[in-house]
């Protein structure tokens, strides 16, 4: 029964990410940290790496802190909120970094209407170069209408 209790809490705790996502995509991103996302919506040239990047390690802190603290002195439900930080993080540089931004070229020719959604929602909130009039600002969940074109 615990298990299903850890299993449940890691599976709402990665939900919960893609509203905690678009709060601070669009309120801090878009808002008072704009001066380290600003350069992800500049076209790209040569440069590997984006100030952007910083927001990798500023999520991954939390989930690290949680799985250490529920981990000792024994196991305990911190440990699965910071799993499902993880769990979500390691989507978002799936989806995020490979999939739509291609800075990985693992799935250049997806054919999913999902994934393909994803990805034009993510083109549109890109067109706004600028930190004002911006929408699509999740990861996952996206409004249908992106989905609906393909």
């Amino acid at each position: 029964m615990i298990i299903l209790f850890y299993f449940v809490i890691t599976i709402v705790t990665f939900l919960v990410m893609e509203v905690v996502t678009w709060l601070t995509h669009k309120y801090v991103m878009h808002g008072f940290l704009w001066h380290l996302h600003e350069d992800h919506h500049q076209p790209k040239y040569a440069n590997t790496f984006e100030k952007n990047d910083a927001f990798f390690v500023i999520f991954a802190v939390p989930s690290i802190v949680l799985l250490y603290f529920g981990f000792e002195p024994q196991l305990n439900f911190l440990f699965f909120i910071g799993l499902g930080i993880f769990f979500y993080g390691m989507t978002y540089f799936l989806v995020h970094d490979v999939l739509i931004h291609q800075r990985f070229k693992w799935f250049k020719n997806t054919k999913n209407k999902y994934l393909k959604g994803l990805r034009k929602a993510h083109k549109i909130h890109h067109k706004h170069l600028n930190k004002e009039h911006g929408e699509c600002f999740g990861m996952l969940l996206v409004p249908k209408k992106y989905h609906r074109q393909y």
